[in-house]
């Protein structure tokens, strides 16, 4: 009998496991002996987080990152086949938004082994829900272009999409380019567009505001330098 594939959601921050992830997810990851991996030291730290004698040594990690090739992560999946169960982890959050973790999965569909979502916390769906903004119409972008020109190209895009289709942009930015595009929204976005800034969700110090452009020139938020945030912006009629 073939194993499965889990997807297994990891903590946004600095959390006590059991406070966010629910008890039957726990249980699971604990069994799992196989696992594929965005980072291994933070797999590592987390496994590690969830039961301090949890035995490392006895299992194999494969890691899929953005560099790793098609012909690497082929293998990634073999255990399956010998009936042991894969946990599939991300950086942090859930697994396959915002990191390479679909390609492991469209493999498993395609090899027609079951895939099991865990329930666990999204930073991208978190914001989305406390934005106030479409939350039946939206679209993730992941990050913007860092070029200038293309980042203002972009923006005015995406605003001119929020408008005409009433859909929620979502995007990301490296924590320490923050400031810059919280900026750069501010200067190339029209006065009357909302925009959601999601920092350090579930974390204590979490700050998630909704306003419009306008608002936000005039009283902008703490500095989201090295802060990871989500930003989510719409143009309504």
């Amino acid at each position: 009998m073939d194993g499965k594939l889990y997807l297994i959601p990891t903590l946004l921050g600095n959390q006590e496991p059991d406070s966010v992830i629910p008890a039957k997810t726990l249980e699971i990851t604990k069994k799992l002996r196989y696992f594929i991996v965005e980072e291994l030291r933070t797999a590592r730290r987390y496994l590690r987080l969830i039961d301090k004698n949890f035995p490392i040594d006895e299992c194999s990690f494969s890691v899929l990152n953005e560099h790793t090739t098609d012909s690497e992560f082929e293998n990634f999946l073999y255990p399956i086949e010998k009936g042991f169960d894969i946990g599939l982890m991300s950086e942090a959050g859930l697994p396959c938004i915002a990191d390479p973790g679909s390609k492991i999965v469209l493999l498993a569909h395609k090899k027609r082994y079951s895939v099991v979502p865990l329930a666990g916390s999204s930073s991208i769906i978190l914001a989305l829900i406390a934005s106030g903004l479409n939350g039946q119409n939206f679209a993730f972008h992941g990050y913007l272009p860092t070029d200038k020109v293309k980042l203002s190209d972009k923006i005015h895009k995406i605003e001119q999409i929020s408008s005409s289709q009433q859909q929620t942009q979502l995007f990301i930015e490296a924590p320490y380019r923050n400031n810059q595009l919280f900026e750069t929204l501010l200067k190339e976005c029209k006065s009357d567009t909302y925009l959601c800034i999601a920092c350090n969700i579930s974390q204590k110090d979490e700050y998630i505001k909704t306003k419009t452009v306008a608002q936000w020139r005039k009283n902008p938020p703490p500095s989201l330098h090295k802060k990871p945030c989500v930003f989510a912006l719409q143009l309504m009629l």
